[in-house]
């Protein structure tokens, strides 16, 4: 979804009011207003350049969140609703601690009397005490020794107190709770053990084995293969794209990472067979469908809206006698299913129909905003009669999610079976389509009218606006952080690790107003410490390794802070670079990270050192406006002779430095990443099969085919084909040799 640039200072977000003097702005009323809605008018850029957010900009964007400020008057009106807003939340209704650690209940005015408190714990245990003052004068609790959503009551307030271990789950929790584990922990063989190793993959892009069966798409049970196949290799886990719930109803919108819902799964990686088995095929004989299937499966770039088409006729006509090919017990657990998702899962399959139906209709379908004003709202009566009215069609949507929940649970199963460390890793997008389920079913804590993106850097000196909503701080806060914990649940249900991308808007966000252009944005400060907690308290209950993609515009004491709360970081090869431009060494890479060659949004190694990338950003006019595409192949020459000292430099090549045609680079890479202090190191499929073209071109919608792109063949035979056995032989010794 988006390109990254090295990390570089930044503005400091840990400390609230972080904008240069505002008395002495002309624009005081504006800046204390934007201060007050957690904008930061003042940021540093990627070159570390001061910059400051225009009054133009800033109106915009505070008018985009609820707050007009065209005059003062307007801005004073604006500061009083945020102070009441504020006012109302005393208490929060959740509260953030870390396990052990005294609790500060700040926001209570007890006078000088110290306040009695009662302490429910999950467990149903329950504390009782007094409250002590801190040196500050705030009040505070003793410290909770169990980890949990607690129930807390204090001065006739009751709250939620969510109390987070000191940090997130971690590779070497997993490698001790992994029956693979070296039987002796203190042995130099149990230390290489913790230098694991994933495979990345996107799941569209798998094939089967057998020709006929794949229908176009990867699925849940290619995925299961793929988890097989890697583990017998040596991988601990295999990575994927996002897996959120697309739309059902126009699937020409299909990239991962601008989904309809992060709460539930797309229903195209579901494997009919997996549940229905010879039915499954029978069904699609029936339908005049196997020609069809046959011509997607041949095809090298994915036809979304023709996947969908043959996929959902099929699950359509299971569902439809689902009675009589499913036994008592399937359809049991189908029924335990839908009760266990409750509103959430139910709303997600109302809104499915919804869309459906109104596609049906015809124009005007595209946003829940041009449906009837009465089914805009989620729970209104309209609605509740639509899906009264529609009850298959409701429950047809609810029985893809369950067909989807069995084959991911089944993905992971298998990849636990092999052997594998962590399994799955799963991967977080960064946001929704605003126009999607949950955009219309959290109304209250997601943006409306704002996009998520990035300012312009080095690799996108026009920045970035990615045309997806996100959370809203003041939303989460009004609500208890129910949306992140209840997202962080979803998507760590069938994982062993998860990948957060763009892991910078956990601190500050770029936020665009729609239709604006890209730099046309400002940054918002999110409750870091809180989500930080949060996520490593549902991390541990997972038992899920955290990722945190934390490259960009890197704010000043970010990485620290990740390392602190046990969140790995990334660290992309071609980022690890010097102040004088050198590549570092592997012994010179953070341990504190996930190492990896490259990503989706950025070339393979392959692609990388051809020039091809820069061939599709001249091709695509992606270049900035100094650039030229001579000039840039001029420069990438001079990066490849400096990673190719690099590589000498570990002893990993000889000689001089080949040319841009050669795959050499390749496997120097892998080594490379390998011999690094990284925990784990992710490789993507594009790199063990030395392929050129990467997924995804930041800043594209058309010209290039993103998330399109399928591989040559099925996973486990690419796996075993000799160069690929070569590369992998390379990086599990790499791995065993890191320090």
């Amino acid at each position: 979804m988006m390109a990254k640039t090295t990390p570089a200072a930044a503005a400091d977000l840990f400390i609230p009011g972080s904008s240069s003097d505002l008395s002495s702005d002309a624009c005081a009323g504006l800046h204390q207003l934007a201060d007050a809605a957690g904008l930061m008018v003042d940021w540093e850029d990627a070159q570390g350049e001061a910059r400051r957010v225009s009054p133009e900009v800033l109106r915009q964007v505070l008018g985009a969140m609820g707050l007009p400020c065209t005059d003062e008057a307007q801005c004073a009106a604006s500061l009083a609703l945020l102070a009441a807003e504020n006012a109302e939340l005393t208490p929060p209704p959740l509260v953030t601690a870390v396990q052990n650690q005294p609790v500060c209940i700040d926001w209570l005015d007890a006078g000088d009397t110290a306040p009695a408190y009662a302490l429910h714990g999950e467990d149903g245990s329950l504390h009782t005490g007094h409250a002590t003052r801190h040196q500050d004068g705030s009040w505070q609790i003793p410290g909770v020794a169990h980890t949990g959503y607690h129930t807390l009551e204090v001065s006739g307030h009751r709250l939620t107190l969510a109390v987070a271990p000191p940090r997130c789950y971690g590779i070497e929790d997993a490698l001790q709770a992994s029956p693979a584990r070296p039987a002796s922990q203190d042995s130099s063989a149990a230390i290489n053990a913790a230098r694991l190793w994933a495979l990345s993959v996107q799941l569209y892009a798998l094939r089967d084995s057998l020709p006929r069966k794949g229908g176009g798409i990867g699925d849940f049970s290619t995925l299961a293969s793929c988890c097989t196949a890697a583990a017998a290799q040596g991988a601990a886990g295999v990575a994927v794209n996002p897996l959120h719930a697309g739309f059902s109803a126009d699937p020409a919108r299909y990239s991962p990472y601008a989904p309809s819902s992060r709460l539930f799964l797309n229903p195209l990686y579901i494997d009919p067979a997996a549940c229905f088995g010879q039915a499954a095929d029978e069904a699609a004989r029936a339908l005049g469908l196997l020609d069809e299937q046959q011509r997607l499966e041949q095809l090298t770039e994915i036809d979304w809206p023709g996947v969908a088409r043959v996929k959902l006729a099929i699950l359509r006509y299971l569902f439809e006698r689902r009675a009589d090919l499913l036994d008592q017990r399937k359809l049991g657990d189908f029924q335990r299913f839908c009760k266990a998702g409750g509103d959430a899962l139910h709303t997600h399959a109302v809104f499915e129909a919804l869309h459906h139906h109104h596609t049906q209709q015809g124009a005007g379908a595209s946003h829940w905003r041009d449906w009837p004003a009465q089914q805009q709202e989620p729970h209104s009566n309209a609605v509740r009669e639509f899906a009264d009215r529609h009850a298959a069609e409701v429950e047809f949507h609810l029985f893809l999610q369950w067909l989807a929940a069995l084959g991911l649970d089944q993905a992971q199963h298998t990849a636990r079976e092999a052997g594998m460390a962590l399994g799955l890793i799963a991967d977080l997008a960064v946001g929704t389509d605003t126009s999607g389920s949950h955009a219309w079913s959290r109304q209250d804590e997601i943006f409306d009218g704002l996009s998520a993106g990035a300012p312009p850097d080095v690799y996108n000196p026009l920045g970035q606006s990615w045309g997806i909503s996100a959370f809203s701080p003041r939303g989460l806060r009004r609500h208890g952080f129910r949306a992140l914990i209840e997202m962080l649940r979803a998507v760590l249900a069938q994982a062993g690790g998860l990948r957060i991308d763009h892991a910078l808007g956990l601190a500050r966000l770029w936020v665009v107003p729609h239709q604006a252009g890209p730099g046309a944005g400002a940054y918002l400060r999110y409750p870091f410490d809180d989500m930080m907690r949060l996520i490593a308290l549902e991390s541990w209950r997972a038992r899920a390794v955290i990722i945190g993609e934390n490259l960009g515009t890197v704010p000043q004491g970010f990485n620290q802070r990740l390392t602190q709360h046990g969140m790995l970081g990334i660290g992309v090869l071609w980022f690890e670079r010097g102040p004088d431009a050198a590549f570092r060494l592997p012994a010179q890479w953070s341990p504190a990270m996930s190492a990896t060659t490259t990503t989706h949004d950025l070339p393979s190694v392959a692609g990388w050192w051809s020039g091809n990338d820069i061939a599709w950003r001249a091709r695509l006019d992606l270049l900035g406006p100094e650039q030229d595409v001579a000039t840039e192949h001029t420069l990438r020459q001079t990066d490849r002779l400096a990673l190719w000292q690099a590589f000498s430099q570990a002893g990993l090549v000889t000689g001089s430095c080949p040319p841009a045609s050669s795959l050499q680079a390749v496997d120097a890479a892998l080594a490379f990443v390998g011999l690094t202090p990284a925990p784990l190191v992710t490789i993507p499929i594009e790199d063990l099969l030395a392929l050129r073209e990467q997924p995804n071109i930041p800043g594209t919608v058309s010209g290039h085919p993103n998330w399109c792109r399928r591989l040559d063949g099925a996973l486990p035979a690419l796996l075993d084909e000799s160069e690929t056995v070569r590369r992998v032989t390379l990086l599990n010794t790499a791995r065993r040799q890191a320090q």
